[in-house]
């Protein structure tokens, strides 16, 4: 077998362009699997297609891993579609007002509330946004802010559980990588020891608090709530909000469609807490018996488990609502199936991105990669490159998920190639991959926080820049030095870093407003 040659990166190269030039992952994605069917088979459209069809995607989709996570993330999205229109957020909501009488406590409260809302990303900003975005309207609380905490607390939160979706997402593709290099490393130990590595979804997660205490910010953000400030009354709609940015308009700047959080009578807060409850009692009786959580419990019983607990909580809740006759069982069920299918864009991503990792494998992709960094590349200094890498990807891409699925199995190799730390190299992937996707006006998670939050799309994009390239600062620096030191304890002063950081930006801000 020939060695690779430079060719075998051009389905990524030609991915990212296309990413960017049309701002649509899928584009980039397939346009990617397509160059590397014709590179290994020769160009006959025909039989490329089939091909395509036949062996990879087909193949993707039948793998049992996959597939798994295809089935997680439908019931995923069956049971927060049931959430959002339950009308336990609000209820939730209004049993807290008594003691959110404060700016602050409203901004540490959504906070508090993306954090509880862990078990999707996609999921925070429809519940969390609606809920709170007419209290930081009464308190006069720019709706960019609600969008820049919500984000914080979406994808930075997921990404650093390993029992939800995207730890078995990333766990599995660690696993593939760690069982093709023949090395005896289990998916959830190497998890395990990358969160104290993953600084950016850590400094994201730590930047909100600090920002409140000291009750300022800098950047478009300081503008903001400024303006915000001196509004006459609280924000009536989006077309206020609008009026008062001012902002010329661009291809992105776009205003995001009203959504008002479903509310009743007879919804209770336990319509939020009992499902929850249901699916953690569900997760221990299924996990706990193989030796969860001191035991590495195989990824197929993990997403046996998630999927058994995501289906008996919905479950639970469709029960809930029809007792409290919130909504009838048989428009439940309704919406269940309607949530189940709004996860077929991301279903698509998930499968194109697989299928460009498993075509890279045939043209050798990792294994050039590997090649080159051996010959000089120094050890210390992959996880900061492939940070930045990742971070390139996402911003291109829009898509967290898809940049692991490029990254993750051409990092490991390339780590065991070079002696590379590799739980910080795997950390650097991760944090890359979120910072791209803050950075990015493209990101979904970027859209549904504008969205929840009835934010404009650019604005929001514009005001949490300044907060994500801080932050995209610190990370880097800390994986400069964790290269050399492997210490858990670097993330603790990266935290002391931003901390000095975030006081003279904002101490800067005040003096120049």
């Amino acid at each position: 077998m020939t060695s690779p040659d430079i060719s075998s990166i051009l389905p990524i190269v030609l991915t990212l362009i296309l990413s960017l030039y049309t701002r649509n992952v899928v584009i980039g994605l397939f346009t990617g699997v397509i160059t590397a069917v014709v590179m290994l088979i020769g160009f006959n459209p025909l039989t490329v297609l089939s091909e395509l069809v036949k062996i990879h995607l087909v193949g993707t989709i039948t793998d049992s891993y996959n597939a798994g996570v295809i089935v997680l993330m439908v019931f995923i999205g069956g049971f927060v579609a049931l959430m959002e229109k339950s009308g336990g957020g609000p209820a939730f909501a209004a049993n807290i007002m008594k003691w959110i009488n404060s700016r602050a406590r409203a901004q540490m409260a959504a906070w508090l509330g993306g954090i509880f809302i862990f078990y999707s990303d996609l999921g925070t900003p429809l519940i969390v946004g609606p809920v709170f975005r007419p209290l930081f309207d009464k308190l006069k609380i720019s709706r960019q802010k609600l969008a820049f905490i919500i984000d914080s607390t979406a994808s930075p939160v997921a990404i650093l559980v390993p029992f939800i979706g995207w730890g078995i997402y990333i766990m599995g593709l660690m696993q593939k990588e760690f069982d093709s290099a023949g090395r005896d490393i289990t998916a959830w130990g190497a998890f395990i020891q990358t969160i104290p590595f993953q600084f950016y979804a850590i400094l994201a997660i730590a930047i909100v608090p600090l920002l409140v205490w000291r009750k300022a910010d800098f950047g478009a953000m300081a503008l903001a709530e400024k303006e915000c400030m001196a509004l006459p009354q609280a924000i009536p709609d989006s077309s206020t909000q609008q009026a008062s940015n001012q902002k010329p308009k661009t291809t992105l700047d776009e205003e995001a469609p009203l959504i008002q959080p479903f509310t009743h009578s007879n919804a209770r807060a336990s319509f939020v807490f009992i499902p929850l409850a249901v699916m953690a009692i569900v997760l221990a009786m299924m996990l706990v018996p193989m030796g969860f959580p001191f035991k590495s419990v195989p990824g197929s019983a993990f997403r046996a488990a998630l999927s058994s607990a995501y289906f008996l909580a919905a479950v639970s809740l469709m029960g809930l609502m029809a007792w409290y006759k919130v909504r009838s069982l048989n428009g439940s069920v309704t919406m269940y199936l309607n949530g189940m299918s709004n996860m077929m864009q991301v279903a698509i991503i998930l499968i194109l991105a697989w299928t460009l990792s498993s075509l890279g494998k045939e043209l050798g992709t990792a294994q050039y990669i590997a090649e080159q960094a051996q010959r000089g590349f120094p050890y210390w200094l992959l996880p900061a490159v492939a940070f930045i890498f990742s971070g390139v990807i996402s911003f291109a891409t829009g898509s967290s998920w898809g940049t692991f699925a490029i990254m993750l199995p051409l990092v490991i190799p390339t780590s065991f190639a070079i002696d590379a730390p590799l739980f910080v190299s795997m950390g650097a992937v991760l944090s890359g991959g979120l910072f791209g996707d803050h950075c990015s006006p493209i990101s979904e998670t970027t859209i549904l926080s504008a969205t929840g939050s009835n934010c404009n799309q650019f604005e929001h994009f514009r005001t949490q820049y300044p907060y994500a390239l801080l932050n995209g600062a610190v990370a880097l620096l800390s994986f400069v030095v964790a290269g050399f030191y492997q210490a858990n304890s670097i993330v603790l002063v990266s935290l002391i870093v931003q901390l000095f950081l975030v006081i003279g930006m904002c101490n800067r801000a005040t003096r120049s407003i």
